[in-house]
């Protein structure tokens, strides 16, 4: 037989084999497959089939011509916003926020695991789990009035400044003030919910290891730092390296809830000036171009963060 002819022939076995496990594998795992679908489906739907509006970007897009027949500018929506007086000022207000997110808000639920996870007493422990959960699932919209009204110039927080001796003013009205409000109370509504991943990784630790290190005479700051913490150093990397991922995509709805003109200086970050140029002012394909922009960087981001972590301590995505 000739060379060609085995390799066709393999190539052909390969693939039913292929096709084959496939089929198999549905078979025995047809059920975890039906609960996947509405997933995949979600996913499909609203985040790949939409992708093809990004040509928008490279076009000047007339809603009444539609996509295919706008005509094409190439570059020039991302020469205008690199070039604009918005960008530096974009740039430095999300990469800000994202700092001090990732210096205060990425170990808060760190670190309440940790002490969640020194509790003796359950029913305390699922109280406190059950509270600080909360937060989670109320409404942005509620959680932004219930920030309004605690930072308004007659609300709590100003009650207890007034007691210290401290001026009462409309904390929501000074754009120095924005930052901290933003990144307090977005560790306030995450705090509970961001604790599960980590409470699931330390439930996986092994109990006879602290037994061998009290045995030994450790206490519970040794225990924390030789075994705990070691122990959910894996699940910590991965998700630093997908929250720096994902640090240019601050939310919007909440931005834009908070912010007013007075504060734009230090609180009008990428998707939020997205949120102004493509639904306020219908300057679609410039939007689109700054959105793809800012999906770019979270990319290069990602890569970058995962190289790094796989490099230092062999721990990565992929």
């Amino acid at each position: 037989m000739a060379k060609a002819e085995i390799n066709v022939t393999y190539k052909i076995n390969k693939s039913t084999g292929y096709r084959e496990r496939i089929v198999k594998d549905f078979r025995i795992n047809k059920y975890a497959y039906f609960m996947a679908m509405p997933v995949l489906l979600y996913y499909i739907i609203f985040h790949y089939a939409p992708m093809y509006g990004i040509m928008i970007a490279f076009k000047d897009f007339r809603p009444a011509l539609g996509i295919w027949r706008s005509s094409w500018i190439g570059f020039q929506y991302f020469k205008d916003f690199l070039g604009s007086y918005y960008f530096w000022r974009l740039i430095k207000n999300t990469l800000m926020i994202n700092v001090y997110q990732l210096i205060f808000g990425f170990p808060a639920p760190i670190i309440f695991a940790l002490l969640l996870n020194e509790l003796n007493n359950k029913v305390f422990k699922r109280t406190v789990q059950t509270v600080t959960y909360l937060p989670y699932f109320i409404s942005v919209i509620v959680i932004c009035g219930i920030i309004a009204d605690f930072t308004d110039r007659n609300g709590v927080i100003n009650d207890i400044i007034a007691i210290f001796g401290g001026e009462r003013s409309t904390m929501l009205m000074r754009s120095e003030l924005f930052r901290t409000i933003f990144v307090s109370s977005d560790i306030w509504t995450n705090l509970g919910w961001g604790t599960i991943v980590y409470l699931a990784a330390l439930s996986n630790i092994d109990p006879k290891l602290y037994e061998a290190i009290t045995i030994d005479g450790g206490g519970r700051w040794e225990k924390a730092i030789h075994i705990t913490l070691p122990g959910i150093v894996p699940t910590i990397i991965i998700l630093l390296i997908l929250r720096i991922g994902n640090s240019m995509s601050l939310g919007w709805e909440k931005i834009i809830l908070l912010y007013n003109p007075l504060t734009y200086e230090t609180a009008d970050v990428i998707s939020s000036f997205v949120y102004r140029k493509g639904i306020l002012e219908a300057d679609y394909g410039y939007s689109a171009a700054v959105g793809l922009f800012n999906s770019i960087i979270n990319f290069i981001l990602l890569i970058m963060a995962n190289k790094i972590s796989r490099k230092v301590n062999e721990t990565s995505l992929w």
